[in-house]
């Protein structure tokens, strides 16, 4: 079976070549970062359902852009900002 050849941009062969050549430190994470990322972890595997709900063409416009900040769908961001609202 051929591989196909991977191109790397300057910043992904700078990476790794840190990595090759153990150049990459640790910098550890708090506490409180570590128990966000696994509450996080957590709801990802929780059951779900889906729903519809009807809302404005520019209110989903600021949503998309919202997520896209985040770097995550804009369902995920949905359901995480309702999550963090009925929780907090």
């Amino acid at each position: 079976m051929k591989q196909k050849k991977i191109q790397l941009n300057q910043e992904e062969k700078d990476i790794l070549g840190a990595i090759e050549n153990d150049k990459l430190v640790s910098v550890g994470i708090k506490k409180s970062e570590l128990r966000e990322l696994q509450e996080i972890a957590k709801n990802t595997f929780a059951k779900s359902r889906t729903i519809s709900i009807r809302i404005p063409e520019r209110t989903l416009f600021m949503i998309q852009s919202a997520a896209a900040k985040e770097g995550m769908p804009y369902q995920t961001y949905i359901s995480s900002v309702l999550h963090k609202n009925v929780t907090n």
